[in-house]
Order: C-alpha cells, then sequence, then structure tokens
C-alpha cells in the first residue's frame, strides 16, 4: 500500500488538474468523470511543497482527496502553512497548523492499532 510521485504543480488543485491533462493527452477516447474518478480512488493524500521568496522550501499543504462530488474530486486541508512575517535577513517566518479535519485515513491506522489521539498535535494545535 503505497508509492509515491512528484507533479510539477502551484496547488493541490492544479496537480489533480494536471494529472487529468497527462490522461487525455494519452488520446484515449476517456471521459473526463471517468478519469478524475480513477485520480480520486488512486490518490489519497498530496503533499505541496513551495520554494518561498528567501529560496527555503517548504510543505505549504498536506491535503486528502476525500471522494468525488458531481464530477469534481473534492479535497480537504488537514495542514496548512501560515506566513507569520520575515526576519531582519529576509528569511520567512510562519508555522504549520492542523485544520481540524480528521484525516479519514486515521481509520486504517486505528484498524492496525495505532493511537492517533494526540499523533499530530501539540497543545496550541501545531505540528509538533
Amino acid at each position: 500500500d503505497g508509492s509515491m510521485t512528484t507533479v510539477h504543480a502551484n496547488t493541490a488543485r492544479d496537480a489533480l488538474g494536471r494529472l487529468e491533462q497527462m490522461v487525455t493527452m494519452l488520446g484515449a477516447d476517456i471521459p473526463a468523470r471517468t478519469i478524475r474518478g480513477q485520480i480520486a480512488s488512486a490518490i489519497h493524500v498530496i503533499v505541496q511543497l513551495s520554494r518561498l521568496s528567501d529560496g527555503s522550501r517548504k510543505v505549504m499543504s498536506i491535503s486528502e482527496i476525500a471522494g468525488m462530488e458531481n464530477d469534481v474530486v473534492t479535497l480537504q486541508d488537514i495542514f496548512l502553512f501560515r506566513k507569520t512575517g520575515k526576519t531582519e535577513k529576509g528569511e520567512v517566518l510562519g508555522e504549520t497548523y492542523f485544520t481540524g479535519v480528521r484525516p479519514r485515513f486515521f481509520e486504517a491506522f486505528e484498524a492496525a492499532g495505532l493511537n492517533t489521539k494526540g499523533l499530530l498535535l501539540n497543545e496550541r494545535g501545531k505540528i509538533e
């Protein structure tokens, strides 16, 4: 259960669009809804990295694919990076915070006997 790949995109939503576009470039006559359904069932989590103005790279979001609603793949953000300022040297300051959305993959963790309570957060809602 698992694999990893890289898609160059500006957002998690944009990454899904690029995947769909790659499938359509194959020339097969597959309906968009079918392609999106396959993407929604095959991908569980999207981790978006960005290069910031100071040259550093940060995890900007961790999003979970929640399924399909009509013809749209639905995403829910689990973690987001919030920029809070810059140092005198121009280094970007910020924090990654939990959005409060309980990841669906926690069910699999719990079925495997893992205790998920407190796994993601410290008392302020920030990642440990």
